[in-house]
């Protein structure tokens, strides 16, 4: 068994249901959704109008207007996020050695914002009047570059990039990088900030959203026989991994312990998943392996999957699958659920938002429900904790995520880690 464990000790969210962790928690219990008409953009000429927007977000009270002008929306919800997280955390850099502290902060998209206001200026005003300062904005490592600079965190520092698994591998990656010691505290996250013409024009030339535009809050609904695509969203969630004994030396609350992670491909379609999730099923033995190594945890020891459950035909199909393969007999006790009922599709920051969502069923003992969940999908047979949300006696969590690219992530927890052993 692993030496070093690694135990969450932090989180901080900006998402369509809430902008802050406990207003989002509260909203995802209440089965509240967060997706309606489109306001960022005049979506009117568009098949499809709907999305998961951040709503009434105030990043002026939280960071100067000198840092804002330059940034991208996806970096001001990652540092909104971060500072949430690490505040709930109790870290005081001023305290704790800063090369030990690390930062691994994903993005699907970076600042494409930036690019297309860029490219406008360019056509419309001339080469001289682009901003220098753009350059540096949308990177997809910005968010990671600029949450270590806010933060004086010197030690390991890196973007993730892998379409809808990155915010789950950011966490994973992160959750490796303390075991292996080369750091103590790591800040692991997601952003995303995609509400925007062009992908949306992409996506829905794709055929991959739902069209449901007059009654959004009931468009995104998972593994349910009516399902007819996700639904875009944006935002950002952040998670404050510590080496439990680093944590127990400071006092520091302990929501759960990391104990699993599994990373891999279906090195089969851009778009498609492998047939019967076979990519999903092996990534999910992976981190189960890794559970097990690390500390002796077994399938059986699991209690709830929050699932990637994107509310397309195909993924949550073969999600399903994936997860019966996995489990056996064992995934006929399991409770499933997709929180991308309420809060849509928030690409690379989906992974981190639906790992806190692990932590809080862990730490609080109660399971978000999949809403929308109508008309049952004989494929699809699953408990999928339907429209109510649901109190369990905390085990273990799992949280999968499978991207664009075939990318496929998947986070273990447990519950009570400072008093396991």
């Amino acid at each position: 068994m692993a030496d070093r464990r690694v135990v969450v000790t932090g989180l901080g969210a900006v998402t369509p249901v809430g902008n802050t962790v406990a207003e989002s928690w509260s909203n995802l219990l209440a089965g509240c959704s967060g997706i309606d008409t489109i306001s960022l953009f005049d979506p009117s000429a568009f098949g499809v109008r709907i999305g998961g927007e951040v709503k009434d977000f105030r990043p002026e009270d939280h960071i100067s207007s000198k840092e804002l002008r330059h940034m991208d929306r996806s970096s001001k919800f990652a540092l909104v996020a971060t500072k949430e997280a690490v505040a709930d955390a109790g870290i005081e850099m001023a305290r704790e050695c800063a090369d030990r502290v690390g930062v691994i902060f994903g993005t699907a998209a970076g600042g494409v914002e930036k690019v297309l206001s860029q490219q406008q200026i360019l056509l419309e005003r001339g080469p001289d009047r682009v901003s220098p300062m753009f350059l540096p904005h949308f990177l997809t490592d910005s968010a990671s570059g600029l949450v270590a600079i806010t933060l004086g965190a010197e030690g390991p520092n890196m973007a993730v990039a892998s379409a809808c698994a990155t915010g789950s591998h950011a966490v994973g990656e992160a959750f490796k990088t303390i075991q292996r010691d080369d750091a103590d505290v790591m800040v692991a996250g997601g952003t995303e900030a995609s509400i925007l013409p062009v992908i949306f024009a992409g996506f829905i030339n794709m055929r991959a959203l739902s069209s449901r535009n007059d009654d959004p809050k009931r468009a995104s609904r998972p593994f349910d026989a009516e399902r007819d695509g996700f639904v875009i969203s944006e935002g950002a969630a952040v998670l404050v991994l510590e080496e439990l004994e680093h944590a127990v030396r400071r006092g520091a609350r302990v929501y759960a312990e990391v104990v699993g992670y599994g990373s891999g491909n279906d090195a089969w379609h851009m778009v498609q998943p492998r047939d019967q999730g076979a990519g999903a099923a092996k990534v999910m033995r992976a981190a189960l392996r890794d559970a097990q190594r690390n500390c002796g945890l077994a399938a059986s020891d699991v209690g709830y999957v929050n699932a990637h459950g994107t509310s397309t035909p195909y993924n949550d199909r073969f999600e399903t699958a994936a997860i019966k393969d996995v489990f056996g007999e064992h995934a006929a006790r399991l409770a499933v659920s997709s929180t991308k009922s309420m809060t849509g599709h928030l690409f690379g920051a989906a992974g981190a938002l639906e790992a806190m969502a692990c932590v809080k069923s862990v730490e609080s003992g109660w399971l978000p429900p999949t809403i929308n969940y109508v008309t049952p999908d004989p494929e699809c047979d699953l408990d999928y904790v339907p429209n109510k949300a649901r109190q369990w006696t905390p085990s273990a969590a799992m949280s999968n995520s499978f991207g664009l690219g075939g990318h496929n992530s998947t986070i273990v927890f447990r519950a009570s880690a400072g008093s396991q052993s």
